[in-house]
């Protein structure tokens, strides 16, 4: 009987090692095959982006799909163009509000939409904000918002695309396309809210938006963008 016995706890424990063995083996093969399917990953985004020669940046697939608002103490739009040469003035828009609807796993499906308060330009000098805001310019008193509205999206690599949309200033409306960059995806480190950061730059011309008078001062004006969204409730 002790035999017997003795027989049967040296199979059992031959059957529970051998079990053992199998999902040892198996977790080994999963880690493995996600190890390789990672690298795989980070290759192809690599690959990519020599392709289109840019270097990767924040992967848009970190932050939760849907509706992020500008946070308006981190928001910035500027622009700068030529004057006769001499020097190329900086001016800002004050107020905005920017609305993304995120579709993190299908990034070119995401949408943009910005409204500014034309008003709020401010060149740093208060007789020139004057004449800015006059009819021969921006005409805020007739045009008191200029929007943006996307109407496509491209990522050329990770975190690396052009937005394009329709701009509309003083009623007239022309398409723009955005280099953007998106810098980072985290967690806000107050309110622990979802948020990202990009930057983003183009060159538009004054006088396709009614905005074009004095040839003496450069028509190209640069624009460069720097918003943080959060996460809507």
């Amino acid at each position: 009987m002790s035999i017997i016995l003795r027989k049967s706890f040296m199979c059992g424990l031959v059957a529970v090692s051998a079990l053992s063995l199998t999902a040892c083996s198996a977790a080994n093969e999963a880690a493995t095959e996600a190890t390789t399917s990672a690298k795989a990953a980070t290759d192809e985004v690599v690959k990519t982006a020599k392709q289109v020669g840019l270097e990767p940046a924040a992967n848009i697939g970190d932050a939760p799909s849907g509706i992020y608002k500008s946070e308006s103490g981190h928001a910035y739009i500027a622009m700068s163009y030529d004057h006769q040469g001499y020097a190329r003035p900086i001016l800002r828009w004050g107020a905005f509000d920017a609305t993304a609807n995120v579709d993190s796993e299908n990034p070119e499906n995401s949408t943009l939409t910005v409204e500014i308060d034309a008003a709020s330009i401010d060149s740093g000098v208060e007789v020139f904000d004057g004449h800015l805001k006059a009819k021969q310019f921006f005409n805020v008193a007739e045009y008191p918002k200029i929007t943006f509205t996307s109407t496509s999206m491209e990522q050329l690599v990770q975190g690396r695309g052009k937005v394009t949309g329709d701009l509309t200033i003083k009623d007239i409306t022309k398409p723009v396309t955005m280099d953007v960059t998106l810098n980072k995806v985290g967690k806000h480190f107050s309110n622990k809210k979802d948020i990202f950061g990009i930057s983003a730059k183009t060159v538009i011309r004054r006088d396709d938006f009614g905005v074009g008078l004095y040839d003496i001062v450069g028509q190209d004006v640069e624009v460069q963008i720097e918003v943080e969204f959060l996460k809507a409730e």
